[in-house]
């Protein structure tokens, strides 16, 4: 056997293996000894067919056997010698693969890149207090009235907070009716009656329920809006709209008093009781953003001191999860799939630049964990499964089946359970310099 190892890049290498005659033939031969074994062939016992009826009548069956066996033998021995660390085969080339001539196979493959893990433990990060002020106290309770709140009809102009009634319809600043133009979302185009908080969360059209205040029951107006470059409606991203808009309704949202029914239905006895458990709550939260944040500043600090070609198909990989991702919890927003296609390469080239990062950190990640001997356990593999049946809303007990259903989904839990592993313990070294409070 021979081999020739050439440099596409840094992490993409192309070895040419040939496997000479003789040991061509020893795998033709082993494979027509693997199907006489099993054959049955009439007038003769088990095994003791001659070669050359069970090479008759099996031909195409031990043609590809054969194939498979040499193109085998070839990645093996030739990596073995060749001394490659491979992460993926992106590509394999085999010629004549016939009995009594030396093969040749080229296989193209992506390798773990060759790097050097800088000083990964003592990791300077910085988080925010966790003790809550009591301005934050008082606005989480500000926040559960709202969500008991009544909205009580009034005949002033509307306030930031009010909630509106109003129709209205919308046209270019070329006057074409955007009903028109999104004919299969009319909602963007024209609504008879419809609700907006007045400067409240961004609805359906941008900015429109930021020039809602000012206005009583009765009043219309012109309101001129803007829709951004990455708009989710693609025939209306970057474009300008004017709306004819007219309130039919002014609600004031009026919170309940902090009373006795008030603190019963949050299971409180008093307003001191209810401000702990808040105080509370809002600890837990300010822990889980800090370890969060934790984690990624870990991550991009670690990053930022390794430098290295991230190979292609890793690259590759990862962009096409990302986008899938996207892609999916857009069109659970209401996006179409034609809506990305205007955008494509925009989402493409940022969804490539995010997995490039992504895939960095793993690599580093990977290797901290093979220095630290971090592995997988039944309890993380329980735990994962939890989560992720928590996730997405099925039964631990067929994520479970699903899983040792499918190999390559249990190599990616494991690998996925390391690395989360590995940050977690370069987290746990990392070195905390708490943030000091913004001044009031």
């Amino acid at each position: 056997m021979n081999i020739e190892l050439k440099d596409i890049s840094d992490t993409r290498k192309s070895l040419l293996v040939t496997l000479d005659k003789g040991e061509v033939d020893a795998e033709y031969k082993a494979v027509v000894k693997e199907f006489s074994g099993a054959a049955r062939i009439p007038g003769f016992r088990p095994g003791k067919a001659p070669a050359e009826i069970i090479e008759r009548r099996y031909a195409k069956e031990i043609k590809e056997e054969f194939k498979n066996k040499v193109v085998s033998r070839a990645y093996r021995d030739g990596l073995k010698k060749a001394e490659l660390d491979v992460l993926t085969v992106v590509e394999v080339k085999d010629g004549t693969i016939e009995p009594a001539l030396s093969a040749a196979v080229t296989f193209t493959m992506d390798v773990n890149p060759s790097f050097e893990l800088p000083e990964y433990k003592g990791i300077v990060t910085e988080i925010g207090p966790t003790s809550p002020t009591e301005d934050e106290v008082d606005a989480f309770i500000d926040q559960m009235r709202s969500e008991r709140a009544e909205f009580k009809t009034v005949e002033r102009a509307s306030q930031k907070g009010d909630y509106v009634k109003l129709s209205y319809e919308g046209r270019t600043t070329e006057g074409e009716s955007i009903a028109d133009i999104v004919s299969d979302r009319p909602v963007y185009g024209k609504a008879p009656q419809t609700w907006e908080e007045v400067e409240g969360t961004e609805g359906l059209i941008p900015g429109l329920s930021k020039e809602l205040g000012g206005m009583k029951a009765g009043e219309k107006k012109e309101i001129r809006v803007a829709f951004p470059p990455n708009f989710t409606i693609n025939l209306l991203a970057g474009r300008e709209g004017i709306y004819a808009v007219e309130v039919l309704e002014v609600r004031e949202r009026a919170l309940p008093e902090i009373d006795e029914t008030f603190l019963k239905a949050q299971q409180a006895e008093t307003l001191g009781q209810l401000k702990e458990e808040v105080r509370k709550n809002l600890t837990a939260r300010k822990e889980m953003e800090n370890r969060a944040e934790q984690r990624r500043q870990v991550g991009d600090i670690l990053s930022a001191k390794v430098s290295f070609q991230v190979p292609d198909s890793l690259v590759e990989q990862e962009t096409q999860s990302i986008l899938r991702q996207f892609i999916a919890d857009n069109i659970r927003r209401g996006a179409k799939q034609e809506d990305f296609e205007a955008r494509k390469n925009e989402l493409f080239e940022g969804a490539r630049k995010a997995a490039t990062a992504r895939a960095r950190l793993q690599l580093i990640l990977a290797k901290v964990a093979e220095k630290e001997k971090i592995s997988v356990d039944n309890s993380d593999i329980d735990r994962f499964i939890r989560t992720e049946a928590f996730r997405s809303g099925q039964k631990p007990d067929k994520i479970a089946k699903d899983l040792g259903k499918d190999r390559n989904a249990i190599r990616s839990m494991q690998q996925a359970i390391v690395l989360d592993k590995a940050l977690d313990f370069l987290v746990a070294q990392a070195t905390v310099a708490p943030t000091k409070p913004a001044k009031r």
